[in-house]
């Protein structure tokens, strides 16, 4: 193998191809050394090792008689513990979201699972009773494409609620940029109703970048050279077709490109350094080998016609192309390496292209885009929290999204919240594209290689970021071990602190992790990080009260007998017991309160997790309410009221401040009022109580 130089390269579009998940997904730790999940082994032997015995781990997950486990990847950690991937059929047919992931300890022990569904995967016929001709015109209707061809598989769709025999109809063809579409539709085989749809080629617009004088590999062959690395990475020129394999490049001086955009291989260059970044990022950073993480190079082709530049990705075909006439250059490290990073997601946790999911992997995307850009430092493009900010696609100098805060670009949401997952997925990105950047930076404003950034949060509160390195780490173990197909933005917060805890332990790292999800208003689930602070916390000081998280039963708080409870009825937040106020669906008022003297100190602020779930309406009247009151010197105030409306059926940090009773001996009281109709439970935990 050679290596060269060539001059400035311009518009192009790149992609890699993936075409079958093969190989463990591994992550790094501590930056330069293996970490949890960094094991190398032969993937292929471990997969058809795990096979095996598959029969055995589906009766011990206690699936149905007629599911079958079908082995998708295997990861080793260094202390034994085996992550196998699986997808599901049901009756012969393919499940589609019922793929999961069994964690087994060094001796074999299951110690947990990571799946879409609950429990077992069924439908009561796998007969239809729509003919599949039926659901095809159903999906053409929607397609509208150039040279349409259909297919259609009848499957088990467990994507979503209840399982239905369903038809996964494909319709492949052409949009009018000429850029391919690989459109699936789930049409219900039993009343032809759509359940969803999604199109394996996510089309974007058009991405350029000028990398400069760069080294990119190059094989002699017979006349000169060839564009091809040593790790097989390489470009064909599709010379304006729109399908087929394409020709490698050849050269006879291996000298590519002039930097013009008349130059053909001056495409060619930017597809072929962005295609080694990226195989070398994951490689030397993540210990990942390459998208199928088997040593394997992409193809990366270049239809280069007709004043627009589009590329297409085999397999999962992640596709970008302008076809709008412009004659800007169109390819840039960042969206390069975002393409090809969709491939690894889809040999990984295989996250759907539709709700929270979707976000999540787009947002993946932008993620380890920005990682590669970063790991590059490429001085024609440096590291920045911008994607796409070299296109100028808007016209204006603007970039296509921004990670420090995503409204910026006028439709990415900065917070999650429930209506996320019925946006665009580009669009749904935001809430995690502005975890990542927290995550690492932190929030307020700050300039980065000569970028500046001003980062809110959620709730208006400061925080501190771990940095990028780490970040980047977490992300892909949480990606590669435990996230699946369905996954939701609630299941990215669990498997991140859980992934923080797995590199760095129980510390810094993860409460930096927690702390950003908490900034973008994701609630607190499963996992959480021991003496983590959230950002609305009080800057320091000890807890002022007493049995704060109620462990130590109905004491110190004084009341109504009974809200103090173990009762299973509602979760704890953590440990055991918790204060269940309402939930009755008669005419009620109970309360609990406790004495605390507050020191004098400059600033006091009471905390607390509450959860909140009514079978009353959310939208109309405030039927039941509770208050946090105190009460000092003989006067009662009432700091804030929540009610039916407010209901999310999760936990949500809540910080009041108390700065106004520093110095005094006071009383705090929960005290909930419910009418004589349907019940609103409010449920609160882990109080406490601090001066600053």
């Amino acid at each position: 193998m050679n290596r060269l130089t060539c001059g400035m390269a311009c518009g192009a579009l790149v992609a890699a191809a993936a075409l079958a998940p093969a190989g463990s997904a591994l992550a790094t730790g501590h930056e330069g050394a293996a970490a949890p999940g960094a094991v190398q082994g032969d993937s292929h032997r471990a997969i058809q090792a795990e096979q095996a015995r598959a029969d055995t781990m589906a009766k011990r997950l206690s699936l149905g008689a007629r599911e079958r486990l079908e082995v998708k990847a295997v990861t080793k950690d260094p202390d034994g513990t085996t992550h196998v991937r699986y997808d599901r059929t049901f009756a012969g047919l393919p499940v589609v979201g019922g793929d999961l992931v069994v964690h087994r300890g060094a001796g074999g022990a299951i110690e947990g699972v990571n799946d879409n569904a609950s429990g077992k995967v069924s439908v009561a016929s796998t007969t239809p009773t729509v003919a599949a001709a039926v659901a095809r015109h159903t999906s053409l209707q929607q397609a509208h494409l150039a040279g349409e061809r259909s297919s259609d598989t009848l499957v088990v769709f467990a994507g979503q609620g209840a399982p239905r025999l369903a038809y996964d109809v494909v319709v492949k063809g052409f949009r009018p940029d000429q850029t391919p579409s690989r459109l699936h539709t789930i049409v219900d085989a039993r009343n032809g109703k759509t359940l969803a749809t999604w199109d394996d080629i996510q089309n974007g617009t058009g991405h350029g970048i000028f990398v400069g004088t760069v080294t990119i590999g190059s094989g002699p062959v017979s006349g000169g050279y060839q564009l091809k690395d040593g790790h097989g990475n390489y470009t064909t020129d599709l010379r304006g077709a729109t399908s087929g394999t394409g020709t490698t490049f050849t050269d006879a001086d291996d000298v590519w490109g002039n930097g013009s955009v008349s130059d053909r291989a001056s495409a060619a260059v930017d597809a072929q350094y962005g295609a080694e970044k990226t195989f070398d990022f994951y490689q030397n950073v993540m210990g990942r080998d390459g998208i199928w993480d088997d040593g394997r190079g992409a193809r990366s082709r270049v239809h280069y016609g007709n004043n627009y530049v589009n590329a297409f990705w085999d397999g999962t075909q992640m596709t970008y192309g302008d076809g709008s006439g412009n004659t800007r250059p169109l390819v840039e490290l960042d969206v390069a390496a975002h393409e090809m990073s969709h491939g690894v997601t889809e040999n990984t946790a295989g996250l759907n292209y539709y709700g929270d999911a979707g976000g999540l992997n787009e947002a993946t995307s932008d993620i380890f885009g920005t990682a590669v850009e970063f790991y590059a430092d490429n001085p024609n493009d440096v590291g920045d929290y911008l994607i796409g900010e070299e296109i100028d696609i808007n016209g204006n100098g603007t970039p296509l999204r921004y990670q420090d805060k995503p409204s910026r670009d006028g439709s990415s949401p900065n917070c999650w919240s429930s209506s996320v997952s019925g946006l665009d997925p580009h669009y749904s990105s935001g809430p995690l594209n502005h975890w990542f950047y927290l995550a690492s930076e932190g929030s307020g404003a700050k300039t980065i290689n000569g970028v500046s950034y001003d980062s809110p949060t959620c709730d208006g509160q400061s925080m501190s970021g771990i940095g990028r390195a780490k970040v980047e780490k977490v992300w892909y173990r949480a990606l590669s071990t435990y996230l699946t197909s369905g996954s939701t933005y609630k299941d990215a917060r669990n498997a991140a602190i859980r992934s923080a805890k797995d590199l760095y332990g129980d510390g810094t790292e993860c409460t930096g992790i927690q702390n950003a999800f908490d900034a973008i208003a994701v609630p607190a689930g499963a996992q959480s990080c021991s003496g983590a602070t959230d950002p609305g916390d009080p800057p320091s000081g000890d807890n002022l009260l007493q049995n704060p998280g109620f462990e130590s039963g109905a004491t110190v708080w004084t009341g109504t007998s009974g809200p103090i409870t173990t009762n299973t009825g509602r979760p704890a937040h953590s440990g055991s017991w918790k204060m269940w106020l309402g939930g009755n669906g008669t005419s009620a008022t109970e309360s609990e309160s406790q004495q605390v003297t507050i020191p004098s100190a400059s600033s006091a602020a009471l905390s607390f997790w509450l959860r909140t779930d009514t079978s009353e309406s959310t939208s109309s009247s405030a039927y039941d309410r509770m208050q946090v009151q105190v009460t000092s010197g003989g006067t009662t105030r009432a700091l804030r009221t929540w009610s039916n409306l407010d209901a999310t059926g999760d936990y949500r940090k809540q910080t009041l401040d108390l700065s106004a009773y520093t110095g005094r001996t006071v009383t705090l009281r929960f005290v909930m009022q419910e009418d004589s109709m349907l019940q609103t439970s409010f449920v609160v935990d882990d109080t406490s109580l601090t001066t600053g």
